[in-house]
């Protein structure tokens, strides 16, 4: 199943995005929030916002892989997903201002939800 092996990749990221706020909060002896640190509230972001988007982009590609999309197209969108989500991390980590990765994140991200959203739908009609 091409999804679970998006979803193993994904998860190991996530597992790197939620370190890096235990030691953060470590370092700066925070219990809860960002503690008026920038360092932490960009960690933090940066996590809530994988959050906020991966578990849909692979809920797409799950459904799309289970309309039998070709496996080309369905690794094209998963390495997209991934491609999008570091690119948003770096661009997070870079600086708390517009970045390339954020905006080139964001823009690949919502491409993606829009484009599988879409196949999603004409593969119903269909």
């Amino acid at each position: 199943m091409i999804t679970g092996f998006y979803t193993g990749i994904l998860g190991l990221i996530l597992v790197c995005l939620i370190l890096q706020i235990v030691v953060r909060r470590r370092k700066f002896k925070v219990g809860l929030g960002d503690g008026g640190i920038p360092e932490l509230e960009q960690r933090i972001r940066a996590h809530a916002n994988f959050t906020e988007t991966v578990p849909f982009l692979l809920i797409l590609l799950f459904i799309l892989e289970n309309y039998g999309v070709s496996e080309e197209l369905l690794h094209s969108y998963g390495i997209a997903i991934i491609i999008s989500r570091l690119l948003h991390i770096a661009g997070i980590y870079t600086s708390r201002n517009a970045t390339f990765g954020r905006v080139a994140g964001t823009v690949l991200t919502c491409t993606l939800i829009a484009v599988g959203s879409l196949l999603a739908l004409i593969n119903f009609i269909s």
